[in-house]
């Protein structure tokens, strides 16, 4: 098993991947290329940078952290904008909303233990 598997944050934005992925595929197919492309890939960068800085050294594992946290605010903004297009009702928007503030809170908390 590779350390960052252990990580909880690691575990969370997995499940958060696969509440991206399977939220978007009811988008408009017109945004397949947009939005859904958008978000899935941010929220894919945010597992991707965990597991890939987990390997570097502690300074670089802060910058991929810091990364991941800049992936997190993309979802923000991502799914706002969904919201105001009427994507994603008002529970789906705060579920994901909820999940990414706490993923972010959790990389923060990691980002510290590191130093």
């Amino acid at each position: 098993m590779f350390n960052f598997e252990n990580l909880r944050v690691y575990e969370d934005s997995l499940e958060f991947v696969n509440r991206v992925y399977n939220i978007t595929k009811n988008w408009p197919t017109d945004e397949r290329f947009g939005l859904v492309d958008q978000i899935r890939r941010a929220a894919t960068s945010v597992t991707l940078n965990i597991a890939e800085g987990s390997s570097r050294t502690k300074k670089d594992f802060c910058h991929f952290l810091d990364l991941t946290r800049g992936s997190c605010y993309e979802c923000v903004a991502v799914i706002k904008i969904a919201l105001n297009r009427e994507y994603v009702n008002e529970k789906e928007y705060q579920t994901l909303y909820d999940e990414i503030e706490i993923i972010s809170r959790k990389v923060s908390a990691l980002k510290r233990s590191l130093r």
